[in-house]
């Protein structure tokens, strides 16, 4: 009876630890699903704001161009002249816009819709003579004053965005002005991707997609991983969904991993006990491994210390080189700061050698003058020769991460920018977004702006400067504005004239070396200031690596 009783007992204590087991490979299961979950969702929210942003830009940069279209003075005059040498003369001049704000096509109709002059009106497709007045975008602006609707085209039959705008005259609408984007190069981007993503509008229905099948369907349902975000300026949102497979695949891999030491654990756990019980009847033995086992472990702690006091010398080599790299730097910036000053005393001493007027202390005076010319010329060429130590690159490009770029430069500029007191704000850059450039030089090319920055910003209390992003498929511009005065209107328009500088003690050639290691990467350096603000704006653009 005893017997029977126990059995069932020693039957549940064996089945708890397995229990336990398995609801701790769950529960490793589960926690590594919603963290790897969370992390994925956390990426594509970044990856969906850079689509995002690349959209809205296109959209802005293209409504902006059908707005002073509609305005235009000489299609008003065109409009309300009606005639066909005039018609022609206007597509003669979409078609050259086109090719500079390259959208699919520009055209403009009369007041009924149809088409009277086109940028594609030398193709065999072209919309010239085409009645749109079916069109909701084209009823839309000849009512409210301007329409959308994206849509497939009647003649070429590519989907795409069609923006339009009322042309207004004396005596009422004289046409529209119709602006159509296709997205090709956008979606053939997403479709390099992994991620499914895509673009509805209010009504739900698909427009700009990675898939093609999905274009004018209803917009599919969120997935477990599928995030959204709003298109500044239209009424579209942009889903981007990412399969969670991988998420699955390595939360099994964890789970497995655990399984696996769980398993390891247990059968050390029987191993150990296997040895206690035979440690009873071999104590001898064991004691003998024990004092084996201690003195091997005994030398390893000695090769851990030893390797420990390596690491610690190696840690301190390592500091000092921070510290000699940092007065690198250092040097260097004293180095270009004394150049314009002792260029000017062995200028003015080699001018006072010739002005010596004749008298007792003549020749001692040209001697001491000429001295201060040769010690002028040698204190040149040492910071010549530091300067050129401290800023040597190696000419290859290869990919630059943006952000340790920008960090880089804050570091640069710091001594200035502490004496200075500007605030400096930036936007969070990611650590994997890869320029096509050089370090060295592009961290030149920041620096000189940045402390440029804040020379102009020297004495205002609020100064500040900051830096934006702006991608655009495969480059990004970056901005870096401030709040100071700006620029002189007469240095404003040419801003790259060499030995042109409203600093005192300038030479005036930053910029146009600036520029030039721009171009070098492929890139371009524009004075790009913001309508109606004070400061001075600089535009740097540049090649994303991944793209290249």
């Amino acid at each position: 009876m005893t017997q029977t009783a126990s059995r069932p007992k020693s039957s549940r204590r064996a089945l708890l630890p397995a229990l336990a087991v398995v609801l701790g490979l769950v529960l490793v299961y589960l926690v590594c699903d919603y963290e790897l979950s969370r992390r994925l969702r956390a990426d594509a929210q970044v990856d969906a704001h850079m689509r995002v942003l690349a959209i809205a830009s296109e959209l802005a940069r293209q409504q902006s161009v059908g707005a002073v279209l509609a305005s235009d003075p000489e299609i008003i005059t065109t409009q309300e002249r009606a005639d066909a040498g005039d018609w022609q003369a206007l597509s003669q001049r979409l078609e050259a816009l086109n090719a500079d704000i390259r959208a699919s096509v520009l055209y403009v109709t009369d007041a009924k819709g149809r088409a009277i002059a086109a940028s594609n009106w030398r193709e065999e497709e072209s919309f010239v003579g085409t009645s749109y007045g079916y069109r909701s975008y084209i009823r839309e602006a000849l009512e409210t004053g301007e329409g959308r609707e994206y849509a497939l085209g009647s003649v070429s039959h590519q989907p795409g965005l069609y923006l339009s705008r009322r042309i207004d005259g004396p005596e009422g609408p004289l046409g529209v002005v119709v602006v159509k984007l296709t997205f090709e190069t956008l979606e053939t981007g997403w479709r390099s991707s992994e991620n499914a993503a895509w673009v509805s509008n209010r009504q739900g229905i698909v427009t700009v997609t990675s898939d093609p099948a999905l274009r004018f369907q209803p917009s599919p349902e969120p997935q477990p991983v599928t995030v959204s975000e709003p298109v500044p300026g239209s009424d579209w949102v942009l889903w981007l969904h990412l399969p969670i497979w991988p998420v699955r695949s390595v939360a099994a891999a964890v789970t497995g991993a655990a399984a696996l030491g769980m398993v390891t654990l247990w059968l050390a756990w029987r191993s150990l006990r296997r040895r206690q019980v035979e440690a009873a009847l071999y104590r001898d033995r064991l004691e003998r491994d024990v004092e084996a086992r201690t003195l091997a472990l005994t030398r390893q702690i000695r090769e851990r210390e030893e390797a420990e006091a390596q690491l610690a010398g190696m840690q301190s080599a390592l500091v000092q080189a921070n510290k000699l790299a940092s007065l690198g730097q250092i040097s260097a910036g004293v180095a270009h700061e004394i150049n314009q000053p002792l260029s000017t005393i062995r200028l003015l001493a080699e001018y006072g050698q010739d002005a010596v007027p004749e008298g007792a202390d003549h020749d001692l005076l040209r001697s001491n003058l000429g001295q201060i010319v040769e010690m002028s010329q040698r204190i040149g060429t040492i910071t010549s020769d530091l300067r050129g130590f401290a800023r040597k690159a190696r000419g290859n490009r290869e990919p630059v991460s943006l952000a340790q770029a920008w960090q880089a430069s804050l570091r640069l500029a710091a001594s200035r920018r502490a004496s200075e007191a500007a605030e400096i704000h930036a936007p969070p850059i990611p650590e994997t977004l890869m320029i096509d450039a050089e370090a060295v030089r592009l961290e030149q090319v920041l620096v000189n702006l940045l402390q440029n920055a804040q020379e102009a910003l020297s004495g205002q209390s609020d100064g500040r400067i900051w830096l934006e992003l702006v991608p655009h498929g495969r480059s990004i511009s970056l901005y870096i504005a401030d709040n100071g005065p700006g620029l002189d209107p007469d240095v404003a328009r040419a801003p790259f004239t060499p030995f042109q500088t409203t600093k005192p003690k300038g030479l005036g050639l930053g910029l146009v070396i600036c520029q030039s290691i721009l171009r070098d990467f492929g890139g371009e350096l524009t004075y790009d200031p913001r309508a109606g603000q004070t400061g001075a704006r600089w535009r740097i653009d540049l090649n994303l690596w991944e793209a290249l």
